[in-house]
């Protein structure tokens, strides 16, 4: 999954210097959430760019498909030190 958004987004993030660390699924009571976890090597990531991130991110998920059904798109930075979902 992770692998297939990279490809798909490509160049889009790089002027905001953030790179896609981690996507996963969480299902709870039935409700599904996709989960993308940005990182960057040169800046703290801040709200701002979160919300430019998912912007750019919002669209390409649409198109890719990855969650039959309704879901909800949950996209944040990595804390410094976290370590991966996988």
């Amino acid at each position: 999954m992770k692998e297939r958004l990279v490809d798909a987004v490509g160049k889009k993030l790089d002027s905001l210097e953030v790179v896609i660390d981690d996507v996963y699924v969480v299902e709870e009571s039935g409700e599904k959430t996709l989960t993308v976890v940005l990182d960057s090597s040169v800046k703290i990531i801040d709200l701002k760019t979160v919300v430019q991130a998912t912007r750019i991110l919002n669209p390409i998920i649409d198109t890719l498909d990855f969650i039959e059904g309704p879901y909800t798109l949950d996209v944040y930075a990595k804390e410094k030190g976290e370590e991966s979902h996988e």
